[in-house]
């Protein structure tokens, strides 16, 4: 499909959920009515209010103008009068993402997916069904509107028993799979597949603040990392040098109760304050909280900080604290995670923050791509040879 046909499409789409907001928030209404409140961040992923569709649309147009990576020339090599050798990028073919109640995937990951050429499969979560089938059919409708087949873009309606025979099955060739979830649900998948994947993993985000740290500064971004308890790129974890007063770590114990942040520390912190939890078994540092819940605990040095980080974290995002410019750059060198942040907050690991217009996941593997996957990273590559009766002898 040319780069004009794809942006027509989308140019529409936009268009399409504006006019459906009403229709968007009503089916979203009725998944709401089947969720707890009592459990926050399933329900803030999964509610869909204006500005939520404001962002959809913001994501759509912002995917539109970018450059289609499609047919791009990566290497053109002239090896006799008449062969000529390229290597172009072209679209994986297929892409099933299965992700659980964020509503707004069906939009981003499949805007991205089908600019960069590709065919997508959505197996949204069942908590958010109503939603997802309404904006399927948005996308459906601005494809036909095109004349293009409504099926590069398709919802499965499918239960757990049927998507396990979908992978499984080699009669749909399916070339990619991204898992959006949590560990179950990425372990089930590549334990029932041979088909490559994409994963993208917990979250599990940690902090460290240097010796050599504006305090303040630090206490920000924490709060930043607070913001939505329930995306993968929210701060979990602190480690805090013990050369940090107590009347520094009091100023950040109270901000975070103010904001009702529940936290869990180590003795020395948790001695502070008889509201902060002790810390009682290290499994806690390999969990991801998905809760207004963060855990202090002091290191010695910033090598402690990179070994407790590269051991527990999900390899997803971390940031150090730090006026010292030498030690963040060995600080960002040495953590093994996708996105490595100095003096800002993690989140900020976001396809469109990072100026991708949108993302189809945030991986947290190396191969074949780290971090915001957008519609430049949905592609691989093929040669190209053309020639005229030319044969190598």
């Amino acid at each position: 499909m040319i780069t004009e046909l794809k942006n027509k499409v989308l140019e529409d789409l936009s268009e399409l959920i504006i006019q459906n907001a009403e229709t968007i928030i009503t089916a979203n209404k009725r998944d709401l009515s089947n969720c707890s409140q009592d459990d926050e961040a399933l329900y803030d992923r999964l509610k869909v209010n204006d500005a939520k569709i404001k962002g959809m649309q913001l994501s759509v147009l912002k995917v539109k103008q970018m450059n289609d990576p499609e047919g791009q020339v990566l290497y053109s090599h002239q090896k006799e009068p008449d062969l000529l050798i390229e290597n172009r990028v072209v679209p994986f073919g297929t892409i099933l993402i299965i992700y659980e109640s964020r509503p707004d995937v069906t939009i981003e990951a499949a805007i991205t997916a089908f600019k960069a050429g590709n065919k997508i499969l959505l197996k949204g979560g069942k908590e958010a069904r109503n939603t997802n089938l309404v904006l399927t059919d948005l996308w459906q409708h601005a494809l036909e509107k095109n004349g293009q087949d409504k099926h590069a873009v398709q919802y499965l309606d499918y239960d757990r028993q049927q998507t396990q025979e979908l992978i499984q099955s080699k009669e749909l060739k399916i070339d990619v799979i991204i898992p959006r979830g949590g560990e179950q649900l990425i372990n089930s998948i590549r334990e029932n597949t041979d088909i490559p994947m994409i994963i993208s993993g917990r979250g599990n985000n940690f902090m460290f603040i240097d010796e050599n740290a504006d305090f303040d500064m630090a206490i920000k971004i924490i709060l930043d990392g607070k913001t939505r308890i329930s995306v993968c790129n929210a701060l979990d974890k602190v480690y805090i040098h013990p050369s940090h007063a107590a009347d520094k770590l009091q100023k950040l114990i109270a901000a975070l109760i103010n904001n009702q942040i529940e936290i869990v520390a180590d003795d020395a912190i948790a001695a502070l304050n008889n509201r902060i939890k002790p810390i009682k078994n290290n499994k806690v540092f390999y969990e991801e909280f998905l809760a207004s819940k963060i855990l202090l605990a002091q290191v010695d040095s910033m090598e402690q900080a990179i070994v407790g980080i590269n051991q527990y974290s999900g390899g997803h995002s971390a940031v150090i604290v730090t006026n010292d410019k030498i030690k963040a750059q060995q600080f960002q060198h040495s953590v093994d995670c996708a996105a490595v942040y100095h003096n800002a907050s993690t989140r900020y690991t976001d396809g469109g923050e990072f100026g991708l217009g949108a993302e189809i996941a945030i991986s947290t593997q190396k191969l074949h791509f780290r971090g915001p996957v957008g519609l430049n990273e949905l592609v691989t590559n093929k040669w190209f040879i053309s020639g005229n009766g030319n044969v190598r002898g």
